[in-house]
């Protein structure tokens, strides 16, 4: 258990306790209603330029990533778009 000078539990360990504690007393429901929320309140506070750079940086963070996939699609869509283009697209939504 990480400790302070003072022996006092650190911010670090008292919530990793308690997300733990709430993921044994709460359901999936509990995190889609919360999740559903910080999303609401996020585009309240944000513009499309905020969701459009978001999503590039997500496409090419997933770009790097897939590098050394072997036999997977590459990064590539259904329907042929560009990482580029999603997440303009995105960023529109």
């Amino acid at each position: 258990m990480a400790r302070n000078d003072d022996n006092k539990m650190s911010r670090e360990e008292a919530g990793r306790m308690g997300g733990e504690a709430t993921a044994r007393s709460q359901d999936k429901e509990f995190y889609q209603e919360i999740g559903q929320k910080g999303g609401e309140a996020t585009a309240r506070n944000h513009d499309s330029d905020f969701y459009e750079e978001i999503g590039q940086k997500g496409g090419e963070a997933r770009g790097n990533n897939n590098n050394g996939n072997q036999g997977g699609n590459q990064g590539s869509n259904r329907q042929g778009m560009s990482r580029e283009e999603a997440g303009r697209k995105g960023g529109r939504s």
